[in-house]
């Protein structure tokens, strides 16, 4: 799910460039860095479940 929602932030990323649109790309931005601190906060948790 994570890797879908990076996806869609890159793309969106990418059209608000072409689109010469901050907003967009500050939205593609923020989906992009919302996926990134979800699967580090997976990992972490799956570490210590280990523990």
């Amino acid at each position: 799910m994570p890797l879908l929602i990076v996806a869609i932030g890159v793309a969106v990323f990418v059209l608000g460039g072409a689109d010469d649109s901050p907003g967009l790309q500050g939205i593609g931005a923020v989906l992009v860095a919302g996926a990134i601190i979800l699967c580090v906060g997976a990992v972490r948790r799956d570490r210590r479940r280990r523990w």
